[in-house]
């Protein structure tokens, strides 16, 4: 449900292990699906392809259709129209994971349809659009989702379409572990540049640990401890980021193991002119914050120059990107 980029590639792996996916998503993105099908990529050499004729697209939710699991993968501020929609046409009981950013999802989803079982879930890598249909995972990680006796079935199954799934008792630490790595996104998204360049520019790494260490500075107020996503602990990751180039990249090997095809969905919901996630992410950080009686002034600040992108569409350099955030 949403199926775009993540859900594209996660529902077109599964299909290629042999399981049936029904695919929902905007007709723009379908129609391309409908005349290229789905090529899918990524970093360690898959290179697989469904043809147009094998895929089951749907523009809405079809009447009658019983889903052994839902996996929702619409944008953060689509949840509850999407949680209508399906309420709507599925059977109460019917399982929903969701493989979205931020925090909330699963609550938003349940308070709009409570008949629904609602999972929260993360995926922890990059999926870029190249073209029509062709999509590519351009960094690496594990999908993780809480633990429910309706998600043990899938465990195998995600694991034989090449899409390890471990289960947690408490998905939180892990869903703020996956936020504190997206706080990269805006920086992404302002640089212009594919992930892996805008890493190797000092000055970006700075303002991203900048944004980390005032995520960390709530999170620790709260009494809250992220977990390890990457492959550096979300504590040590600032220190790492801010360092010259030099050291970091002798440092850095297993961090930068992105491929020059990967770039953050926020970077391409901004060329594409859609609406970004950027208050499910900094927004978040800024909510979490004030609930302590503290301020975030660098999430707030960087997510006020991504909302006011469409006003004046063009990218930040980095030094560009800290004198806006009132970074030295």
């Amino acid at each position: 449900m949403g199926a775009g980029s993540v859900g594209g590639y996660v529902g077109g792996c599964l299909q290629q292990a042999g399981t049936e996916v029904h695919f929902v998503g905007r007709p723009r993105t379908l129609a391309g699906w409908a005349e290229h099908g789905l090529r899918l990529t990524d970093q360690d050499g898959r290179d697989q392809s469904l043809p147009p004729a094998l895929l089951q697209l749907h523009e809405a939710v079809p009447a009658g259709l019983r889903p052994d699991l839902v996996l929702l993968t619409v944008k953060c501020g689509a949840t509850r129209q999407a949680a209508s929609e399906l309420a709507a046409t599925l059977p109460p009981g019917t399982p929903v994971l969701s493989l979205q950013n931020g925090m909330g999802n699963t609550e938003s989803g349940r308070a709009v349809a409570p008949g629904l079982c609602w999972m929260a879930g993360m995926v922890p890598y990059n999926v870029a659009s190249l073209g029509p249909g062709h999509l590519h995972r351009g960094t690496g990680g594990t999908l993780a989702a809480q633990d429910n006796p309706a998600l043990r079935q899938w465990v195998p199954i995600f694991a034989k379409a090449g899409l390890p799934l471990v289960l947690h008792p408490d998905l939180a630490p892990v869903q703020w572990g996956k936020l504190l790595l997206n706080l990269n996104n805006p920086v992404n998204a302002l640089s212009g540049l594919p992930l892996r360049a805008e890493l190797m520019d000092r000055g970006y790494r700075q303002v991203f640990a900048a944004l980390q260490r005032e995520a960390l500075g709530a999170l620790a107020a709260a009494g809250i401890q992220p977990a390890q996503v990457a492959a550096v602990a979300p504590g040590a990751m600032p220190r790492l980021l801010a360092l010259p180039n030099w050291i970091f990249l002798r440092l850095a090997a297993r961090l930068l193991r992105i491929d020059a095809h990967a770039r953050s969905s926020m970077a391409d919901d901004l060329s594409l002119g859609r609406t970004t996630e950027i208050d499910a992410l900094s927004g978040e950080v800024v909510r979490l914050a004030r609930a302590q009686g503290r301020d975030a002034p660098l999430n707030q600040r960087i997510q006020t120059l991504i909302e006011a992108w469409p006003g004046n569409p063009h990218p930040l350099s980095s030094a560009e990107l800290k004198e806006r955030l009132g970074l030295g």
